[in-house]
């Protein structure tokens, strides 16, 4: 059996990074600091300075990742004196500056979000996950996150106008614009770019982990079995355990030590490896459920 690597690494990315040779990496996914948020944790990242701040780190993500591979960025945006801050929309055209296709944007709906109110305000039920790409032909996998069709395709034929004309070998002209062809017979369907995924709150010790379904999605869209993931502000290893569970290697890196203590017990072992940034030891007795 092909042997998986995890590498655990305490270190800023954006100086960690500069030590990987160019085209390495088959996915990025991550989810970094909010601006402002968190301050106790993180120290905080002003609005008006995010874009700044990213940037350099981007640019080693951009050369990092293959060709053919993929950044998922999740990111959300502050509510700032009673109006969205628009730094997550200039971060997207700052990017696309540095070189990077702004290829899809996927909502996460956080379908256990608690209710809350403000003055001018509900609370938030959704984040981005914006897709970043370096060409324009970009491995993805789409078999491997198709849905079960459910009732919904034969509801949708049976209800069919006068004005849906189904045509097997060219395009369908209907009120929805699509094939129907490819819903008949089907037992499973493409997703939509929504993801209804319940949160995970305080789990992990972590302020701010993300659920394992999240990157466990896009590694199934975006890899294959011994691909390699990294995760750049990798926080209490999420991201570097669904990785190792689905048998891809993965790099994380985080700039907090308590985090790096999380993210490595996190790790399974047996028949992985845990390398950490200049020993490399290889720890191969016991396990740890996730």
């Amino acid at each position: 059996m092909r042997e998986i690597k995890a590498e655990i690494i305490h270190g800023d990315c954006v100086n960690v990074l500069s030590e990987y040779s160019d085209n390495m990496f088959d996915l990025i996914v991550t989810s970094p600091p909010y601006a402002d948020k968190r301050k106790n944790t993180y120290g905080g990242m002003a609005p008006d300075k995010y874009v700044e701040w990213f940037l350099p780190r981007s640019e080693q993500f951009l050369r990092v990742l293959k060709p053919t591979g993929t950044f998922i960025l999740n990111i959300k945006e502050k509510a700032e004196n009673g109006e969205r801050h628009t730094f997550v929309l200039e971060l997207i055209l700052a990017l696309r500056k540095q070189g990077w296709l702004w290829t899809e944007e996927f909502i996460w709906h956080k379908k256990n979000c608690y209710p809350g109110k403000w003055p001018n305000r509900f609370r938030d039920a959704w984040e981005r996950c914006l897709q970043f790409n370096k060409t324009r032909h970009f491995k993805m996998n789409q078999k491997a996150v198709m849905v079960p069709m459910g009732d919904w395709a034969n509801a949708r034929l049976k209800s069919l106008g006068k004005n849906d004309v189904v045509r097997f070998d060219s395009q369908v002209r209907s009120g929805f614009g699509k094939n129907i062809a490819n819903w008949v017979g089907r037992e499973k369907a493409y997703p939509t770019n929504v993801l209804h995924l319940a949160t995970e709150c305080s789990n992990k010790e972590h302020s701010a982990a993300f659920p394992e379904a999240l990157p466990e999605w896009f590694i199934k869209l975006f890899t294959d079995e011994g691909d390699t993931v990294l995760d750049p502000f990798v926080g209490s290893g999420t991201t570097c355990a669904v990785a190792q569970r689905m048998r891809r290697n993965s790099v994380g890196i985080e700039i907090l030590a308590e985090y790096c203590g999380l993210a490595k017990e996190d790790i399974a072992v047996g028949d992985y490896q845990l390398f950490e940034k200049g020993g490399r030891n290889a720890r191969r007795n016991g396990s740890k459920n996730h």
